[in-house]
């Protein structure tokens, strides 16, 4: 192993440095208690320069740092040499991936369900958005109000009051048959002397929860928690900007007020009319030009709800299961990519599932999974689903995903569970008062006509994903916990992959795909998370 040379520094640098990095001695170390520009700007020189990070901050920063306040404290000054810095680095080298350098966490609450889709679709981003499976939407907020999104234009023409009536109604419903639900689970599903009260009632509530979720609206808010870098969120706000939904483009704004007090220097370009300017122009006159043109040429009708398959599987590479073999030798054996290819012609097909077997190992759980080589084949999906099992579908971020505008068009399923307690008749009302609100506003605001549109509509999307995202979502939403409709999505696809595609081997290497049946999805879960909770207490004090 190589020796590790470490730095020299006087005592009075290392008490600088104590603050500022998590060791003085190793090769490596964190950065911590400095402004997110400062790590950014200090990386960007770093790569330019011969000195070690320690002796470059010591050497070039530290001046621009107060060191006068309580060391537990962040530096706050420093930003304006790093501003300087990124000023000539962006704009005279055009050096975007300076601005990969510097993260954020956002927390964005109170966005519309509809808001949040567009949020999340950044494929570079990490998110974390509130869930209505734990969460009941009876409560109110503080002003009294149901939990739903008001857009201004929307509240000042002739739908005002009709918008918010029928919104408090749609929460109405939604109040009344979540008790109604959970005393006629707990009466179909009785307490065992294996769960306790706690256990129980979080597995039965959460069922009640995902029964009647379906009601809610689109325009029912959410709490979103983002990080990403800085250019990652120039990207979002850019879209944000473009976006058709005016509540995008409010968000924009506030998102835009609060980073610029972290990370300034990343979002300048913003700003710029030849930079963020042009670019949001760009985006938007892409959209309105293809909506155009489309109208002018004439569209085929929508399909009506009968018509539309909830899991097809529109394309595939049929020799995509050689090209992983082939892939496999290549980065083994260390050959040409003509000769990967003549060894996988070769192989019979046993020592085809040989090799690929031995490649995917021995996996213990879902989370392992095998290498890239399973990168080099794809499958796309179209789906319908309700609104509810696509927002959980749609954070699946390496997965390229493109979904149509929501609308009542396709239609609704009646979850079975709220047909067997008898609750069918309040449901559907509501569905139909929500489809009329929404057919009606149409006319005037197509875009915000999505928040009338409740979470059990259907909504169509693509869905585009190699075999080792594939194994990943495919298991992943297939486990006992998960909502019922996406579990049903994950079944079919694996179905596809082996039956369509013909790729039984790589069906075979998805192992954790469970088709078994549960009657409270969250049970085991809870129990678990209880054993654990029982662990950490220790004998004698949980």
């Amino acid at each position: 192993m190589h020796a590790y040379v470490a730095e020299e520094f006087t005592g009075a640098e290392r008490t600088v440095l104590r603050r500022y990095f998590t060791n003085l001695d190793g090769p490596v170390f964190a950065l911590v208690n400095l402004p997110e520009v400062v790590k950014g700007a200090l990386f960007a020189r770093y790569s330019r320069a011969t000195k070690s990070l320690r002796r470059l901050f010591l050497d070039e920063f530290v001046g621009d740092l107060d060191l006068t306040g309580d060391a537990s404290i962040d530096a706050t000054i420093g930003v304006g040499h790093a501003d300087e810095l990124y000023q000539r680095i962006f704009f005279e080298y055009g050096d975007d991936s300076v601005a990969q350098l510097g993260g954020v966490h956002l927390a964005c609450e109170q966005a519309s369900n509809v808001l949040t889709k567009v949020l999340e679709r950044g494929r570079l981003m990490s998110y974390l958005e509130q869930s209505t499976r734990y969460l009941g939407y009876d409560r109110r907020l503080a002003n009294g109000h149901y939990r739903f999104y008001r857009d201004h234009d929307v509240l000042e023409s002739r739908f005002g009051a009709r918008y918010v009536g029928e919104m408090d109604r749609m929460f109405d419903t939604y109040a009344a048959l979540l008790p109604r639900m959970t005393e006629w689970l707990s009466v179909r599903y009785p307490k065992t002397a294996e769960d306790t009260d706690f256990v129980y009632r979080q597995a039965i509530r959460a069922k009640a929860l995902d029964a009647v979720r379906g009601l809610l609206p689109a325009s029912a808010l959410s709490n979103l928690g983002i990080y990403g870098s800085g250019q990652a969120y120039e990207n979002l706000l850019l879209r944000m900007r473009a976006h058709p939904l005016p509540e995008a483009n409010h968000y924009a704004g506030l998102m835009q007020r609060e980073l610029e007090k972290v990370i300034p220097s990343f979002l300048k370009r913003l700003d710029v009319p030849e930079r963020g300017g042009e670019w949001v122009t760009y985006l938007a006159e892409q959209r309105t030009r293809t909506t155009a043109l489309l109208e002018r040429w004439g569209t085929p009708e929508i399909e009506s709800a009968e018509d539309a398959a909830r899991v097809r599987l529109i394309d595939f590479d049929p020799d995509g299961e050689r090209r992983v073999l082939e892939a496999i030798v290549f980065e083994t054996a260390g050959v040409s990519t003509g000769a990967a290819a003549a060894t996988v012609a070769s192989l019979t097909l046993t020592q085809r599932a040989e090799l690929l077997a031995s490649y995917v190992g021995e996996r213990r759980n879902r989370r392992h999974r095998p290498g890239r080589a399973f990168e080099q084949t794809a499958y796309q999906f179209e789906l319908v689903t309700d609104y509810g099992a696509f927002r959980d579908l749609q954070r699946h971020r390496l997965a390229t995903i493109e979904w149509q505008a929501l609308s009542p068009d396709l239609g609704f399923e009646v979850p079975e569970v709220v047909a067997s307690a008898g609750l069918a008749q309040p449901y559907v009302e509501s569905l139909e008062r929500s489809a009329e609100l929404a057919r009606d506003l149409a006319e005037e605001f197509p875009v915000q006509s999505q928040y009338c549109v409740a979470l059990a509509f259907n909504v169509r999307y693509r869905i585009l994903m190699n075999a080792r995202e594939a194994m990943h979502l495919i298991e992943l939403r297939s486990s006992p916990q998960g909502h019922p409709s996406y579990r049903r999505v994950a079944h079919e696809m694996a179905q596809l992959i082996r039956t369509q595609a013909r790729h039984g081997l790589i069906a075979d290497s998805m192992a954790f795909v469970d088709y078994s049946d549960t009657d409270l999805e969250r049970l085991e879960a809870e129990r678990r998370a209880e054993r654990a909770r029982a662990e950490r207490a220790g004998p004698g004090l949980s």
